[in-house]
C-alpha cells in the first residue's frame, strides 16, 4: 500500500475500500463547501457511490493512468489528492484535490500537493505538473500559487458545473523549475 508521510501531521495513502464510510461521511458533511466546484457531489448520495469511486481509483492506478490518495491529517481522512491523469507520452502529471470543510485553512493541501509534485517530478520521472482550478475558486487556486507554479493560461468554459460553465485557470511547474526552487 502506497503511504507517504508528508510531515508530522499530513500523510497520503492510496484510497482503499476500507475508506468508503469515512470518505462518504466527509463528503456528506461538506456538500455545501464542495458543490460549487466539484461536479460529482450531487451524484455521490450513498456510501455505495463512494465505493464505486474507490474501485475506479484502484483501476486507474493498476493501469498506471492515475492515482488517488486519501489525505490524512492527524490520522483522519481530510480529503483526496492525486493524479487525475498521468500523461506518460508527454510526461505530464495532472493533480486534482479536495478537502472537507473542517480541514481548510490549515495548509494541509498545500503540503499534500507539494509532496505529489515531488513524487511526480522525482519518482515518476515526469517533466511537468499541471494543476487546474475554477477561476473563482480562490482556495484551490492558492495552492499552486503558494507552491510557486506558473499561471499558464485560461481554458474558457473548461467545466460544466450543474447549470453553468466555469473557466479553468491552468498552472504548471516544470521539473527544472521545481529542482531550482528546492535546492
Amino acid at each position: 500500500m502506497f503511504v507517504h508521510q508528508v510531515d508530522e501531521e499530513v500523510a497520503l495513502r492510496l484510497v482503499d475500500l476500507g475508506d468508503a464510510e469515512e470518505l462518504f461521511n466527509l463528503t456528506d458533511v461538506s456538500r455545501d463547501h464542495l458543490r460549487p466546484w466539484l461536479p460529482w457531489v450531487d451524484h455521490t448520495t450513498t456510501q455505495a457511490d463512494t465505493e464505486e469511486y474507490i474501485k475506479f481509483s484502484k483501476q486507474i492506478y493498476s493501469e498506471n493512468k492515475g492515482m488517488n490518495a486519501v489525505v490524512l491529517y492527524k490520522g483522519n481522512i481530510a480529503g483526496v489528492a492525486g493524479f487525475n491523469k498521468l500523461d506518460w507520452a508527454n510526461r505530464i502529471a495532472y493533480i486534482g484535490y479536495w478537502l472537507g470543510a473542517e480541514y481548510t485553512g490549515k495548509g494541509i493541501m498545500t503540503r499534500a500537493a507539494g509532496a505529489l509534485t515531488d513524487y511526480a517530478l522525482g519518482e515518476l520521472g515526469m517533466n511537468k505538473v499541471d494543476i487546474r482550478a475554477a477561476e473563482y475558486n480562490s482556495g484551490s487556486r492558492a495552492i499552486p500559487e503558494r507552491l510557486g507554479f506558473t499561471q499558464e493560461g485560461r481554458i474558457r468554459s473548461g467545466e460544466w458545473l450543474y447549470d453553468h460553465f466555469v473557466d479553468h485557470i491552468v498552472y504548471g511547474m516544470l521539473k527544472s523549475e521545481w529542482e531550482e526552487k528546492n535546492k
